[in-house]
């Protein structure tokens, strides 16, 4: 069995396609880190692709048209590129936190994955966000209070500053437990046995 460290924020969708991709993989493991990619950003001196972009609208199409691709050729047939887009995460990602330290992180991330990158929802409200942890069959309501917590608040600011600090600058990123080697983008899946299930598309007959 292999393990990856993989770090990931909800509010990507290049990481929720990735975690699909290698979840499916048999023998492989993710330990998963929560971080906030907003922090990353600032504190690796980077910027979100549609900062960076914004003033080119070829790239910004094209970066849709990558991402709805992967998605067909890894059969994630489920994912929707969320209406709110781009998400202030803070929130969920505190909430993540909490729900890594009390160990019901196995129904956490799906829930708060699918709800942002299948059922298209608005994860920064609060009573929102607390629906779907409800639905998830977790307390939603006290989860999401606790999100004001200092000891949570630093929580997520350490784990995002040890992400900077071991060489992270984007999500999603990884390495293999135990290892140095760092892994950045989704492109990086089928190195780890993610394989797709379609077929590129094929130019039509003449």
């Amino acid at each position: 069995m292999t393990t990856l460290d993989f770090y990931y924020d909800v509010g990507s969708p290049n990481v929720y396609l990735a975690w699909k991709a290698l979840s499916q993989v048999d023998g492989l493991a993710l330990d998963l880190k929560p971080v906030l990619i907003g922090g990353l950003f600032k504190s690796a001196n980077n910027l979100p692709p549609w900062t960076a972009f914004s003033g080119v609208p070829a790239k910004m199409r094209y970066m849709m048209v990558e991402i709805d691709r992967f998605a067909e050729l890894y059969g994630l047939s489920g994912f929707r590129m969320n209406p709110h887009f781009p998400v202030n995460t803070l929130l969920a990602m505190r909430t993540a936190m909490i729900a890594h330290e009390e160990g019901v992180a196995d129904a956490f991330v799906p829930a708060v994955q699918a709800a942002m990158w299948e059922t298209g929802r608005d994860i920064a409200d609060p009573g929102i966000l607390a629906d779907v942890l409800d639905e998830a069959g977790l307390p939603g309501p006290e989860m999401v209070a606790r999100t004001s917590e200092p000891a949570v608040k630093q929580s997520l600011a350490d784990a995002t500053q040890a992400a900077v600090d071991r060489g992270l600058f984007g999500l999603p990123s990884w390495f293999v437990q135990g290892g140095t080697d760092l892994y950045f983008g989704k492109e990086n899946c089928w190195m780890f046995g993610a394989a797709p299930t379609g077929s590129l598309p094929h130019a039509p007959a003449s």
